[in-house]
């Protein structure tokens, strides 16, 4: 197994006979989920993706992934929230945060249209100036806001620069299979497209086209991706909570929950997994958090945050609780040095590599933080790389579905995001928003 669950940080907080006690809404969950029989059980089309996945599409990624590789110096890609997070956490996670820094064989990847800035679009513009871009428009419809707006801008550059013909070969898009404006226009235009399944949402579509041309763009094997999250597909299947840590975090995190820890910290030791955090936020916080529930998902990089955040996390309000990521293999060596002088008082650690020190910060938080009554779940992942990173998504998907079945919401819909939209349409004068224009205009006076 690629992933375990380390109890002995939160069973202070979680008794064995409350684990226990958990076992039947957990396999209620768990039933649900395999029968589909739950709400949103349209969109379980993740559940065996590692396994039933269009094998044409995934070779025709790894070769639009080798054409793009050979075309450009640069790979945009477009799009918000789920269209993007994945394949970022994913790119950062195994490659690293300064993956475009880095030297390369591979384009750099930047991303555009997950937000309105335009300082964002403006300084990214100036970055692709003189450079041979590519571009991976996302959007299973084409007409939210951001990404549209972004396509609409990098289209009209690729078009100045290599004319309609040479744009064409530049632009690939990642859409609805049949459906949608975004897809009719790109019929229309010839450019290469890929299908976002009707069965998987967004922040469930990592291991599907949407995620996996960027990820195979920088040089990532998707094929041992996908088999780490096959490997997690048959193991984490059965019902009980003793066999089964990705039921456990479920139970552990609902139990918490009961108990008034209504803010879940998702900590990593390591800076490269700070994507994967923002990631892991969108599919817990838009899955469980709707009809007036829901755990409260944040994020911090230790130990750089502990200098931020640390005071209120040992002795603020004790309403939060802490899932700590701990990579068991850095796969990277560093060696503190001697100093003659140890005018810092740090030869100490001389001879020491700095991931010791590391870890060692990480156990001696992990006791403080319990002391401090706080919570701490740690999910030990064997090392940083394809299979176990695959295997981890799985992981964190199915839990999470299982966690909003018991926690008693639709895990799979995000009714409330769609409040903000409209009355952003209506501020901006979209053709049939005059009355709630009006109104909001009276509200804002």
């Amino acid at each position: 197994m690629s992933i375990k669950l380390n109890e002995k940080y939160v069973e202070k907080f979680v008794s064995k006979e409350e684990l226990a006690a958990m076992q039947e809404e957990i396999s209620r969950a768990a039933d649900i989920l395999d029968s589909r029989s739950g709400a949103g059980s349209d969109f379980l089309g993740w559940v065996d993706l590692p396994e039933n996945y269009d094998k044409c599409e995934f070779a025709a990624i790894k070769e639009a992934a080798e054409k793009i590789k050979k075309s450009c110096d640069i790979l945009v890609v477009i799009g918000i929230g789920g269209s993007y997070l994945g394949a970022r956490a994913v790119i950062e996670f195994l490659k690293s945060p300064l993956y475009n820094n880095l030297k390369k064989d591979t384009p750099d990847i930047y991303y555009a249209g997950n937000s309105l800035s335009a300082t964002a679009l403006s300084e990214l513009l100036s970055i692709c100036e003189g450079k041979d871009i590519c571009i991976n428009v996302i959007s299973k419809s084409g007409t939210t806001t951001e990404p549209a707006v972004a396509f609409r801008i990098f289209r009209n550059l690729l078009e100045e620069k290599y004319g309609k013909e040479g744009a064409r070969e530049r632009i690939f898009v990642t859409t609805d299979r049949e459906k949608g404006t975004l897809k009719s226009f790109s019929d229309e235009s010839g450019y290469k497209t890929f299908v976002v399944p009707d069965d998987v949402g967004g922040r469930f579509s990592v291991l599907t086209a949407v995620g996996l041309l960027p990820i195979a763009v920088a040089g990532i094997d998707i094929d041992k991706l996908m088999e780490g999250a096959n490997t997690a597909r048959l193991a984490l299947c059965d019902k009980d909570i003793e066999k089964n840590d990705c039921y456990k975090y479920a139970a552990v995190r609902n139990i918490l929950l009961r108990k008034g820890k209504v803010t879940e910290i998702f900590v990593s030791y390591e800076p490269y997994a700070q994507m994967f955090s923002e990631w892991w936020k969108q599919l817990y916080g838009e899955s469980e958090g709707k009809d007036g529930k829901g755990i409260y998902p944040a994020s911090a990089i230790f130990s750089t945050d502990l200098h931020s955040l640390g005071q209120y996390i040992q002795e603020g309000q004790r309403t939060i609780f802490e899932t700590v990521l701990d990579v068991k293999d850095s796969m990277a060596e560093m060696p503190i040095p001697d100093d003659a002088n140890n005018i810092d008082g740090l030869n100490f650690l001389s001879g020491k590599d700095l991931d010791f020190v590391n870890k060692n910060a990480m156990k001696g938080t992990l006791l403080a933080h319990m002391d401090g009554n706080v919570p701490n779940i740690v999910i030990e992942l064997d090392k940083k790389d394809e299979h176990s990173l695959g295997y981890m998504i799985y992981f964190f998907e199915k839990a999470c579905a299982v966690s909003g079945y018991t926690l008693g919401v639709n895990p799979f819909n995000q009714p409330g995001v769609e409040a903000y939209k409209k009355n952003m349409f209506a501020l901006l004068g979209k053709p049939g928003y005059e009355e709630q224009k009006k109104a909001l205009d009276e509200r804002l006076k």
